[in-house]
Protein backbone atom coordinates (compact mmCIF):
# COMPACT_ATOMS: atom_id res chain seq x y z
CA UNK A 1 0.00 0.00 0.00
CA UNK A 2 1.34 3.44 -0.93
CA UNK A 3 0.72 6.87 0.54
CA UNK A 4 -0.29 8.69 -2.64
CA UNK A 5 -3.24 11.07 -2.56
CA UNK A 6 -5.01 8.85 -5.09
CA UNK A 7 -4.74 5.80 -2.82
CA UNK A 8 -5.89 7.73 0.25
CA UNK A 9 -8.87 9.17 -1.59
CA UNK A 10 -9.87 5.82 -3.09
CA UNK A 11 -9.89 4.31 0.40
CA UNK A 12 -12.23 7.07 1.61
CA UNK A 13 -15.04 5.96 -0.72
CA UNK A 14 -16.75 3.73 1.84
CA UNK A 15 -17.00 6.37 4.55
CA UNK A 16 -17.99 9.07 2.04
CA UNK A 17 -20.79 6.93 0.62
CA UNK A 18 -22.04 6.00 4.11
CA UNK A 19 -22.57 9.69 4.88
CA UNK A 20 -23.99 10.35 1.44
CA UNK A 21 -26.66 7.65 1.64
CA UNK A 22 -27.87 8.94 5.00
CA UNK A 23 -27.92 12.57 3.91
CA UNK A 24 -29.43 11.97 0.47
CA UNK A 25 -32.37 9.79 1.54
CA UNK A 26 -34.69 12.77 2.00
CA UNK A 27 -33.17 14.51 -1.04
CA UNK A 28 -33.99 11.52 -3.26
CA UNK A 29 -37.52 11.35 -1.88
CA UNK A 30 -38.04 15.05 -2.70
CA UNK A 31 -36.66 14.67 -6.23
CA UNK A 32 -38.79 11.58 -6.88
CA UNK A 33 -41.92 13.39 -5.62
CA UNK A 34 -41.20 16.22 -8.06
CA UNK A 35 -40.55 13.78 -10.91
CA UNK A 36 -43.87 12.03 -10.32
CA UNK A 37 -45.67 15.36 -10.67
CA UNK A 38 -44.19 15.88 -14.14
CA UNK A 39 -44.73 14.08 -17.48
CA UNK A 40 -41.16 12.71 -17.54
CA UNK A 41 -40.66 10.28 -20.42
CA UNK A 42 -36.91 10.60 -21.02
CA UNK A 43 -33.68 11.27 -19.16
CA UNK A 44 -30.68 13.16 -20.53
CA UNK A 45 -27.22 12.98 -18.99
CA UNK A 46 -24.79 15.90 -19.18
CA UNK A 47 -21.20 15.16 -18.15
CA UNK A 48 -17.56 14.89 -19.20
CA UNK A 49 -14.71 12.50 -18.37
CA UNK A 50 -15.30 10.15 -15.43
CA UNK A 51 -18.65 11.84 -14.82
CA UNK A 52 -19.67 10.92 -18.37
CA UNK A 53 -18.85 7.30 -17.57
CA UNK A 54 -21.17 7.58 -14.58
CA UNK A 55 -23.77 8.76 -17.09
CA UNK A 56 -23.32 5.57 -19.13
CA UNK A 57 -23.90 3.59 -15.93
CA UNK A 58 -27.05 5.68 -15.38
CA UNK A 59 -28.29 4.80 -18.86
CA UNK A 60 -28.28 1.09 -18.11
CA UNK A 61 -29.57 1.68 -14.58
CA UNK A 62 -32.65 3.77 -15.39
CA UNK A 63 -33.52 1.88 -18.56
CA UNK A 64 -33.28 -1.54 -16.87
CA UNK A 65 -34.93 -0.62 -13.57
CA UNK A 66 -37.47 2.00 -14.74
CA UNK A 67 -37.93 1.45 -18.48
CA UNK A 68 -37.24 5.13 -19.24
CA UNK A 69 -34.98 5.87 -22.23
CA UNK A 70 -31.74 7.66 -21.39
CA UNK A 71 -29.52 9.61 -23.77
CA UNK A 72 -26.24 11.48 -23.47
CA UNK A 73 -26.14 15.17 -24.34
CA UNK A 74 -24.04 16.11 -27.37
CA UNK A 75 -22.15 19.18 -26.07
CA UNK A 76 -21.54 20.67 -29.51
CA UNK A 77 -25.28 21.02 -30.19
CA UNK A 78 -25.48 23.97 -27.81
CA UNK A 79 -21.83 24.92 -27.48
CA UNK A 80 -20.90 25.05 -31.18
CA UNK A 81 -24.16 25.01 -33.17
CA UNK A 82 -26.12 27.15 -30.67
CA UNK A 83 -29.24 24.99 -30.96
CA UNK A 84 -31.91 24.83 -28.28
CA UNK A 85 -33.42 21.40 -27.57
CA UNK A 86 -37.06 20.89 -26.60
CA UNK A 87 -36.87 19.13 -23.23
CA UNK A 88 -40.18 19.85 -21.51
CA UNK A 89 -40.75 16.15 -20.73
CA UNK A 90 -37.17 15.41 -19.76
CA UNK A 91 -35.28 14.89 -16.54
CA UNK A 92 -31.76 16.20 -17.11
CA UNK A 93 -29.08 14.97 -14.70
CA UNK A 94 -25.88 17.01 -14.81
CA UNK A 95 -22.89 15.22 -13.26
CA UNK A 96 -19.80 17.18 -12.27
CA UNK A 97 -17.21 16.91 -9.53
CA UNK A 98 -16.43 20.63 -9.52
CA UNK A 99 -19.60 22.10 -10.97
CA UNK A 100 -17.49 24.78 -12.62
CA UNK A 101 -16.64 23.59 -16.15
CA UNK A 102 -17.95 26.24 -18.57
CA UNK A 103 -19.28 23.76 -21.12
CA UNK A 104 -21.20 21.83 -18.48
CA UNK A 105 -22.71 25.06 -17.15
CA UNK A 106 -23.71 26.11 -20.68
CA UNK A 107 -25.45 22.79 -21.33
CA UNK A 108 -27.25 22.87 -18.00
CA UNK A 109 -28.48 26.40 -18.64
CA UNK A 110 -29.72 25.45 -22.11
CA UNK A 111 -31.45 22.32 -20.77
CA UNK A 112 -33.32 24.38 -18.22
CA UNK A 113 -34.25 26.93 -20.89
CA UNK A 114 -35.60 24.02 -22.97
CA UNK A 115 -38.06 23.15 -20.20
CA UNK A 116 -36.21 20.26 -18.53
CA UNK A 117 -36.35 19.43 -14.84
CA UNK A 118 -32.66 19.68 -13.97
CA UNK A 119 -30.80 17.89 -11.19
CA UNK A 120 -27.15 18.64 -10.41
CA UNK A 121 -25.21 15.62 -9.20
CA UNK A 122 -22.27 17.63 -7.94
CA UNK A 123 -19.53 17.37 -5.32
CA UNK A 124 -19.19 21.12 -4.68
CA UNK A 125 -22.59 22.22 -3.39
CA UNK A 126 -21.56 25.88 -3.51
CA UNK A 127 -20.66 25.68 -7.21
CA UNK A 128 -22.35 27.61 -10.03
CA UNK A 129 -23.89 24.36 -11.28
CA UNK A 130 -25.58 23.75 -7.93
CA UNK A 131 -27.02 27.26 -8.05
CA UNK A 132 -28.22 26.84 -11.63
CA UNK A 133 -30.15 23.55 -11.48
CA UNK A 134 -33.63 22.97 -10.02
CA UNK A 135 -32.38 20.45 -7.47
CA UNK A 136 -29.02 19.30 -6.10
CA UNK A 137 -28.24 15.64 -5.41
CA UNK A 138 -24.92 15.94 -3.57
CA UNK A 139 -22.07 13.54 -4.34
CA UNK A 140 -20.62 14.32 -0.88
CA UNK A 141 -17.27 12.66 -1.63
CA UNK A 142 -15.31 15.38 0.12
CA UNK A 143 -12.38 17.22 -1.44
CA UNK A 144 -10.65 15.26 -4.18
CA UNK A 145 -7.12 16.51 -4.91
CA UNK A 146 -5.75 13.76 -7.17
CA UNK A 147 -6.37 14.46 -10.85
CA UNK A 148 -7.64 10.92 -11.40
CA UNK A 149 -11.14 10.71 -9.94
CA UNK A 150 -11.80 7.75 -7.64
CA UNK A 151 -14.14 8.30 -4.70
CA UNK A 152 -16.14 10.96 -6.56
CA UNK A 153 -16.85 8.47 -9.38
CA UNK A 154 -17.94 5.75 -6.95
CA UNK A 155 -20.04 8.25 -4.99
CA UNK A 156 -21.66 9.42 -8.23
CA UNK A 157 -22.72 5.83 -8.93
CA UNK A 158 -24.05 5.30 -5.39
CA UNK A 159 -26.07 8.53 -5.61
CA UNK A 160 -27.58 7.40 -8.92
CA UNK A 161 -28.33 3.98 -7.43
CA UNK A 162 -30.10 5.50 -4.43
CA UNK A 163 -32.17 7.83 -6.62
CA UNK A 164 -33.16 4.91 -8.84
CA UNK A 165 -33.95 2.65 -5.88
CA UNK A 166 -36.20 5.27 -4.28
CA UNK A 167 -37.87 6.05 -7.62
CA UNK A 168 -38.50 2.37 -8.44
CA UNK A 169 -39.29 1.45 -4.81
CA UNK A 170 -36.71 -1.34 -5.00
CA UNK A 171 -36.24 -2.58 -1.44
CA UNK A 172 -33.64 -5.19 -2.41
CA UNK A 173 -31.43 -2.55 -4.00
CA UNK A 174 -31.87 -0.24 -1.01
CA UNK A 175 -30.82 -3.07 1.32
CA UNK A 176 -27.65 -3.70 -0.71
CA UNK A 177 -26.87 0.02 -0.67
CA UNK A 178 -27.03 -0.06 3.13
CA UNK A 179 -24.29 -2.72 3.06
CA UNK A 180 -22.22 -1.01 0.37
CA UNK A 181 -19.94 1.20 2.54
CA UNK A 182 -18.73 -1.74 4.64
CA UNK A 183 -18.31 -3.85 1.51
CA UNK A 184 -16.15 -1.16 -0.13
CA UNK A 185 -13.94 -1.07 2.97
CA UNK A 186 -13.61 -4.85 2.86
CA UNK A 187 -12.62 -4.76 -0.81
CA UNK A 188 -9.77 -2.38 0.09
CA UNK A 189 -8.19 -5.17 2.13
CA UNK A 190 -8.61 -7.90 -0.50
CA UNK A 191 -5.87 -9.27 -2.71
CA UNK A 192 -4.60 -7.14 -5.58
CA UNK A 193 -6.01 -8.40 -8.91
CA UNK A 194 -4.32 -6.16 -11.50
CA UNK A 195 -0.56 -6.32 -11.05
CA UNK A 196 2.59 -4.96 -12.64
CA UNK A 197 3.24 -8.27 -14.41
CA UNK A 198 -0.05 -7.90 -16.29
CA UNK A 199 0.86 -4.47 -17.65
CA UNK A 200 4.63 -4.63 -18.16
CA UNK A 201 5.51 -3.71 -21.76
CA UNK A 202 1.82 -3.17 -22.52
CA UNK A 203 1.22 -0.13 -24.71
CA UNK A 204 -2.28 -0.90 -26.04
CA UNK A 205 -5.18 -2.87 -24.65
CA UNK A 206 -8.91 -3.42 -24.92
CA UNK A 207 -11.24 -3.34 -21.89
CA UNK A 208 -14.33 -5.50 -22.30
CA UNK A 209 -17.53 -5.65 -20.30
CA UNK A 210 -21.22 -6.12 -21.02
CA UNK A 211 -23.99 -3.68 -20.05
CA UNK A 212 -23.06 -2.40 -16.56
CA UNK A 213 -19.64 -3.98 -17.11
CA UNK A 214 -19.25 -1.90 -20.26
CA UNK A 215 -20.23 1.23 -18.32
CA UNK A 216 -17.32 0.78 -15.91
CA UNK A 217 -15.04 -0.46 -18.73
CA UNK A 218 -15.02 3.12 -20.02
CA UNK A 219 -13.73 4.33 -16.66
CA UNK A 220 -11.13 1.55 -16.49
CA UNK A 221 -9.85 2.48 -19.96
CA UNK A 222 -9.66 6.16 -19.00
CA UNK A 223 -7.62 5.39 -15.88
CA UNK A 224 -5.20 3.22 -17.85
CA UNK A 225 -4.60 6.23 -20.10
CA UNK A 226 -4.53 8.85 -17.32
CA UNK A 227 -2.51 7.05 -14.68
CA UNK A 228 -0.27 4.67 -16.65
CA UNK A 229 -0.10 6.22 -20.11
CA UNK A 230 -1.38 2.98 -21.69
CA UNK A 231 -3.59 3.38 -24.75
CA UNK A 232 -6.81 1.58 -23.85
CA UNK A 233 -10.21 1.43 -25.51
CA UNK A 234 -13.45 0.16 -23.99
CA UNK A 235 -15.95 -1.98 -25.87
CA UNK A 236 -19.10 -3.87 -25.04
CA UNK A 237 -18.12 -7.51 -25.47
CA UNK A 238 -21.17 -7.85 -27.74
CA UNK A 239 -20.00 -4.95 -29.93
CA UNK A 240 -16.41 -6.19 -30.02
CA UNK A 241 -17.30 -9.26 -32.08
CA UNK A 242 -18.73 -7.03 -34.83
CA UNK A 243 -15.41 -6.30 -36.54
CA UNK A 244 -12.87 -5.37 -33.85
CA UNK A 245 -12.56 -9.02 -32.77
CA UNK A 246 -10.17 -9.55 -35.72
CA UNK A 247 -7.60 -7.74 -33.57
CA UNK A 248 -7.54 -10.78 -31.31
CA UNK A 249 -5.92 -12.80 -34.10
CA UNK A 250 -2.78 -10.78 -33.40
CA UNK A 251 -1.10 -10.42 -29.99
CA UNK A 252 -3.70 -8.40 -28.09
CA UNK A 253 -4.11 -7.66 -24.38
CA UNK A 254 -7.66 -7.63 -23.04
CA UNK A 255 -8.88 -6.69 -19.57
CA UNK A 256 -12.04 -8.68 -18.93
CA UNK A 257 -14.52 -7.16 -16.44
CA UNK A 258 -16.74 -9.92 -15.08
CA UNK A 259 -19.98 -8.81 -13.44
CA UNK A 260 -22.32 -11.49 -12.09
CA UNK A 261 -25.57 -10.06 -13.39
CA UNK A 262 -28.12 -10.97 -16.07
CA UNK A 263 -25.55 -10.32 -18.82
CA UNK A 264 -22.89 -12.64 -17.40
CA UNK A 265 -23.48 -15.74 -19.51
CA UNK A 266 -23.54 -13.70 -22.72
CA UNK A 267 -20.34 -11.89 -21.81
CA UNK A 268 -18.64 -15.13 -20.78
CA UNK A 269 -19.41 -16.75 -24.15
CA UNK A 270 -17.84 -13.79 -25.97
CA UNK A 271 -14.73 -13.89 -23.79
CA UNK A 272 -14.27 -17.62 -24.38
CA UNK A 273 -14.44 -17.04 -28.13
CA UNK A 274 -11.92 -14.21 -27.90
CA UNK A 275 -9.61 -16.38 -25.77
CA UNK A 276 -9.55 -19.03 -28.50
CA UNK A 277 -8.20 -16.35 -30.84
CA UNK A 278 -4.94 -16.08 -28.85
CA UNK A 279 -5.70 -12.84 -27.01
CA UNK A 280 -3.98 -12.33 -23.66
CA UNK A 281 -6.77 -12.08 -21.07
CA UNK A 282 -6.60 -10.47 -17.63
CA UNK A 283 -9.82 -11.02 -15.64
CA UNK A 284 -11.05 -8.62 -12.96
CA UNK A 285 -13.99 -9.88 -10.93
CA UNK A 286 -15.76 -9.53 -7.59
CA UNK A 287 -14.55 -11.83 -4.84
CA UNK A 288 -18.05 -11.86 -3.33
CA UNK A 289 -21.34 -11.60 -5.23
CA UNK A 290 -23.62 -11.46 -2.17
CA UNK A 291 -25.17 -8.16 -3.22
CA UNK A 292 -27.76 -6.80 -5.59
CA UNK A 293 -26.13 -7.06 -9.05
CA UNK A 294 -26.38 -3.29 -9.62
CA UNK A 295 -23.96 -2.73 -6.72
CA UNK A 296 -21.29 -5.15 -7.94
CA UNK A 297 -19.64 -2.78 -10.45
CA UNK A 298 -18.77 -0.38 -7.61
CA UNK A 299 -16.98 -3.11 -5.69
CA UNK A 300 -14.98 -4.09 -8.76
CA UNK A 301 -14.01 -0.46 -9.38
CA UNK A 302 -12.94 0.04 -5.77
CA UNK A 303 -10.39 -2.76 -6.13
CA UNK A 304 -9.30 -1.55 -9.57
CA UNK A 305 -8.54 1.99 -8.35
CA UNK A 306 -6.22 0.69 -5.65
CA UNK A 307 -4.61 -1.79 -8.03
CA UNK A 308 -3.83 0.73 -10.77
CA UNK A 309 -2.44 3.17 -8.23
CA UNK A 310 -0.12 0.43 -6.94
CA UNK A 311 0.97 -0.47 -10.47
CA UNK A 312 1.74 3.21 -11.13
CA UNK A 313 3.93 3.31 -8.03
CA UNK A 314 5.67 0.09 -9.11
CA UNK A 315 6.36 1.70 -12.49
CA UNK A 316 7.84 4.79 -10.85
CA UNK A 317 4.97 7.03 -11.99
CA UNK A 318 3.15 9.69 -9.98
CA UNK A 319 -0.55 8.72 -9.92
CA UNK A 320 -1.53 12.05 -8.35
CA UNK A 321 -0.37 14.25 -11.21
CA UNK A 322 -0.58 12.68 -14.69
CA UNK A 323 1.32 14.83 -17.19
CA UNK A 324 -0.74 17.40 -19.10
CA UNK A 325 -3.93 17.04 -17.01
CA UNK A 326 -5.77 19.37 -14.62
CA UNK A 327 -8.59 18.73 -12.17
CA UNK A 328 -10.99 21.11 -13.95
CA UNK A 329 -10.89 20.95 -17.75
CA UNK A 330 -12.34 23.80 -19.80
CA UNK A 331 -13.86 23.07 -23.22
CA UNK A 332 -16.46 24.69 -25.43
Amino acid sequence: MTNSIMAKEARQAGSAIAGQLTHNKSVCEKIVANIKNRPINMIMMIARGSSDHAGVFAKYLFEVELGIPVCAAAPSVSGVFNKQLKLSNALVIVISQSGRSPDILRQAKDAKAGGAYTVALVNDESSPLAQLCDEVLPIRAGEEKAVAATKSYLASLSALLQLCAVWSENDDLLASLDKLPAALNTVCEQTQQLRLEHLTAMHNCIVLGRAFGYAIAREVALKLKEVLGIHAEAFSSAEFIHGPVTLAEKPLSIIDLEIQDESHSYHRAMIEDIGRRRAKLVKLANVSNDFHPRVLPLLLMQRFYLDIEQVAADMGLNPDAPPGLNKVTETV
